[in-house]
């Protein structure tokens, strides 16, 4: 292969002839296959936690039924919050802690991954003068945040009041009736959450971790596991000295006396040119509420997402969440309260949920609201000696990961050095001025970072690979086959959902499958 398309990370790629080896191993009995911490969860706190045990010197294995990223981390607002909300909700501990961790991924870890994204929240005849006040004074805390975090102001500008005709020049679908004028903010923003699950993953291999995708537990004990690898249906066991527990709405099956109440998050996709030229994100107030907002959120690629709600859910926990009528129907009524334009049930095409894994405290109001519910993660040690992290957010992973790798090194007598994580550059990340200097489209370097220039000498080599696999999407046949050779990717639900944003639309799913299967085929293992 050119050694231009080969990963900046070595030691970093995922494939399905390292996931067969591995497993192997794992289930061959010898000395070396019994691994000092097995991680159960690959979403991003799960990844998180291999890649911190893999960094203090600690051997691993992190598994999951499914895929990287396929629960709720891929179902995020692609966010990365400051905590603005929990401070005006007197969590300052949460909100200091989501400001602090902001900073690192911005600044540190993944900056090629997470960058500013400005925000207007518009003064609408429906925002009292009252409410606007209180907001900018938020603005303003939130904006003493970052400076409590130690994040560069060159890094998240400082938050200011714009007039009606500025507010519209950024969002010129806002109606002009009545509008004041607006607040512009700042915070993070991902250019994919599945995409930093994936980074994670991959850094933790190149660390020596034993990422395992497809290989479901069955039954967790302090000394391993039963697991199912699920792509052949063998069981197997797979032993280690102590057990984290990661699997996020799914913790609650694998050990006893954990109880979460989750909370469904939905989010609409519409087609940009429904909405206009948006030169920023939107935050939109509820009515009657007042620290929740709908958040129209440009993606660059020809949508717009449009979120969330917070409501409560009951049962069982399925795969895929599905997403009611009400959610969509509250969601466009706020949409309507503020927009010149009219967004019709048909301009959706496509919507996604995801469940957030909150901690039910035994004090809490059964019959109240999951948005009421601190977002502060808990980490418990059952009395079989099992780790399980729960609660938390998208934001706060890598503490989230630290702490329940704290705990497990208590419980399973470990000796390990200090965590490392808040320095650890995931793979591709760079300095913004190299990441600026590469002579590659921009939007490969906002999703691969330094390993840009790999992914287009794909397309390079064989020009087929450049063209676009969707009419009026982005994602190219070169990135597909990246995600084979290098990301883990086993089946077209990897590449079209996760590797890739593309199966968020049904009709631009079933358009790209062929592409996808020719990935596969392409870059399938030689038997």
């Amino acid at each position: 292969m050119n050694p231009t398309s080969s990963p900046a990370l070595p030691g970093s790629s995922l494939d399905a002839r390292r996931r067969l080896r591995e497993l192997d191993r794992l289930a061959g009995g010898a000395a070396d296959s019994v691994v000092d911490v097995l991680v159960v969860g690959l979403g991003a706190t799960g990844a998180g936690a291999a890649l911190d045990a893999a960094t203090r010197g600690l051997t691993v294995a992190a598994i999951d039924a499914h895929d990287l990223a396929f629960g709720t981390s891929r179902w995020s607002s692609k966010l990365i919050h400051g905590g603005l909300r929990y401070l005006a909700s007197g969590q300052l501990d949460v909100a200091h802690e989501s400001a602090v961790e902001r900073g690192i991924l911005m600044e540190r870890t993944a900056p090629h991954l997470v960058r500013a994204q400005p925000f207007v929240l518009p003064l609408t005849p429906l925002v009292s003068r009252g409410q606007a006040a209180l907001a900018r004074a938020g603005f303003l805390a939130g904006d003493l945040l970052r400076v409590g975090a130690r994040t560069s102001r060159s890094t998240l500008p400082q938050p200011r009041t714009l007039s009606a005709v500025e507010t519209r020049h950024l969002a010129p679908a806002l109606r002009p009736t009545g509008l004041r004028g607006g607040l512009l903010s700042w915070d993070g923003r991902l250019s994919d959450d599945a995409r930093l699950v994936t980074a994670i993953a991959r850094t933790a291999a190149a660390y020596g971790a034993r990422v395992l995708t497809r290989t479901r537990a069955l039954e967790l004990h302090r000394d391993g596991a039963l697991v199912r690898d699920e792509t052949t249906g063998q069981e197997l066991r797979i032993r280690a000295r102590t057990v984290v527990n990661a699997a996020g709405v799914w913790a609650g099956g694998l050990v006893d006396d954990v109880r979460l109440r989750p909370s469904r998050g939905t989010h609409l996709v519409l087609r940009s040119e429904d909405l206009g030229r948006l030169s920023a994100g939107l935050h939109i107030p509820i009515p009657g509420e007042t620290n929740r907002f709908v958040l129209v959120l440009p993606q660059g690629d020809g949508r717009v997402y449009v979120g969330l709600t917070d409501e409560p859910v009951d049962g069982d926990i399925p795969d895929v969440p599905e997403v009611p009528e009400t959610d969509i129907g509250f969601l466009l009524d706020v949409l309507g309260s503020a927009l010149d334009v009219t967004v019709h049930r048909a301009d959706v095409v496509g919507a996604f949920a995801g469940l957030r894994p909150l901690l039910d405290t035994r004090d809490a109001d059964a019959a109240g609201r999951t948005a009421d519910i601190s977002r502060k993660h808990a980490v418990l040690t059952s009395p079989s000696g099992v780790v399980t992290v729960v609660g938390g957010k998208l934001t706060t992973y890598r503490r989230m990961a630290q702490d329940a790798v704290d705990a497990a090194v208590t419980a399973g007598d470990l000796t390990a050095g200090p965590c490392r994580t808040a320095s650890v550059p995931l793979v591709g990340a760079a300095r913004p001025k190299v990441l600026a200097g590469l002579d590659v489209p921009a939007r490969l370097v906002y999703r691969y970072g330094s390993e840009a220039p790999a992914v287009h000498a794909l397309g390079i080599e064989d020009p087929a690979l450049a063209r676009t696999v969707v009419p009026g999407h982005p994602v190219t046949g070169a990135e597909l086959v990246w995600a084979v050779r290098h990301e883990g990717a086993l089946d077209v639900s990897d590449l079209l959902d996760r590797r890739t944003r593309i199966g968020l639309v049904p009709e631009d799913r079933a358009a790209a499958e062929e592409a996808a299967l020719n990935a596969l085929a392409e870059s399938a293992p030689v038997k």
